[in-house]
């Protein structure tokens, strides 16, 4: 076993104009950056100085919001905006959120390996099943799929991405001009899959990429979701409010990996957190009453009726929650849905109360202080096993990152807790994942999918 300490990962989350719902309408916030190309850059190379593993990109296929009155509503394309990026940035990973409900593994594999060839292999694709019904009516859909049909639709479209990813072994370009020989036929692979979700011949039209396979993230933590991460998952984004509850799911996604033949080190466990930051507690606090007492009570209804799939506006702000349906009859993001039923429930909340709880970190863990106060917190789960890292959720752009990377990263790499360097040039050096063989190599590999 080296004898390195271990050090913590960290994601750049970048959301909008910032996570909290209001964002866009505090003072210190570049409001009009969500249609500006000047203000993505600033944020990759503001995570890029600070040395993050990666900056991450949510996405929906659908408006966000029940309106778009009052929130802001639009986001730009994932990997468009990614490709852009790569060309701004040299080492911080590039990670992107596309559904597999509303995708073809083909499209997406070759999507995913031409960003991976761009940016010299820092692309990485999170994993989602999509849980909006919103999304389903913009694809043709009358409904959303069944969360069980959601599931093994994904773990079909994994195994055809990768398998497409290792369609051409890593020397199969021969580029012999004598010869005029451009490839090695034995060594580019139709993979002739059937599966009850997909046919796919194959190959990729795209050669094999410098990570052999983008890095695989996922965000379900529901079981169903723990199972496929733990086969085929290199990085799992979760919520959990309290330590106990994260290290209960950090054994528990751990333990699951033996039995498809992979280590803990194969598998990165990164929570969501929201830091509101301050040059004291109090300080921190007063930001974060005034983004709360920005947030129209019409829009955090909404979003608190979204995480709960139940229409809230006739029940009374200070009142408790309705009987919530049981958890087997949610249809939307079951992880979500039972981390904000459990807060309430656990801390005794009105409606009122659980709406601030979710405008910010929309049900991650929000934490409050000063930069030390910040990085004891991360510390405190870190070396509790609570995680591997962390998804930093800035509250507003640009300033919520810049005050991270300038005054809570310094704390963080003064204890020996982050890098102060990057030592690799791809996003699998910067998370100590093995970089995969291709399963048509010879000898043969596994053929299990992670």
């Amino acid at each position: 076993m080296s004898g390195k300490a271990r050090q913590m990962h960290l994601g750049a989350f970048l959301f909008g104009v910032g996570h909290h719902v209001a964002a866009w309408r505090y003072p210190e916030t570049e409001a009009h950056g969500i249609l500006d190309p000047a203000f993505y850059e600033r944020f990759a190379q503001t995570a890029e100085r600070g040395k993050f593993d990666m900056l991450f990109l949510a996405d929906s296929l659908a408006l966000l919001g029940s309106s778009p009155s009052h929130t802001v509503s639009v986001r730009p394309e994932p990997i468009t905006l990614l490709s852009y990026l790569a060309g701004v940035t040299q080492r911080i990973g590039l990670a992107a959120t596309v559904s597999t409900t509303y995708h073809e593994p083909y499209n997406l594999a070759r999507e995913f390996a031409t960003l991976d060839h761009l940016s010299g292999g820092r692309a990485a694709w999170n994993v989602v099943t999509s849980s909006r019904n919103e999304e389903a009516a913009n694809f043709s859909k009358k409904q959303h799929p069944e969360h069980s049909i959601r599931y093994a639709r994904a773990r079909e479209f994994i195994e055809v991405a990768t398998s497409l990813w290792d369609s051409w072994e890593d020397d199969a370009i021969v580029f012999d001009r004598a010869t005029g020989q451009f490839a090695h036929p034995g060594k580019v692979h139709p993979i002739d899959y059937q599966g009850e979700h997909f046919r796919v011949r194959g190959p990729l039209n795209a050669p094999r990429s410098p990570q052999g396979r983008p890095v695989i993230i996922q965000a379900g933590s529901s079981e169903t979701g723990q199972q496929l991460a733990a086969e085929t998952a290199e990085v799992i984004f979760t919520a959990w409010q309290t330590i106990e509850e994260a290290q209960t799911f950090y054994r528990n996604v751990k333990s699951l990996l033996a039995q498809y033949g992979r280590s803990q080190d194969d598998l990165k466990i990164m929570p969501g957190i929201f830091p509101v930051i301050g040059s004291t507690e109090a300080e921190a606090r007063e930001k974060e009453q005034l983004l709360q007492q920005l947030v129209l009570p019409t829009v955090g209804l909404s979003m608190l009726s979204g995480s709960l799939n139940v229409d809230l506006r006739n029940y009374p702000l200070d009142g408790p929650l309705p009987e919530l349906p049981e958890l087997e009859a949610v249809n939307g993001g079951k992880s979500r849905f039972k981390l904000v039923s459990d807060m309430a429930k656990r801390d005794g909340l009105t409606i009122r109360q659980l709406i601030y709880r979710v405008t910010g970190a929309r049900g991650h863990r929000t934490i409050y202080g000063t930069p030390i106060q910040i990085a004891d917190q991360l510390q405190s789960w870190f070396h509790a096993n609570a995680c591997d890292g962390f998804n930093i959720m800035p509250p507003y752009l640009p300033g919520g990152l810049e005050e991270f990377v300038d005054q809570v990263i310094p704390e963080l790499q003064n204890r020996g807790l982050f890098r102060t360097e990057y030592s690799g040039a791809t996003l699998r050096d910067h998370l100590g994942l093995k970089r995969p063989a291709s399963k048509f190599s010879r000898p043969p590999a596994s053929s299990s999918i992670h």
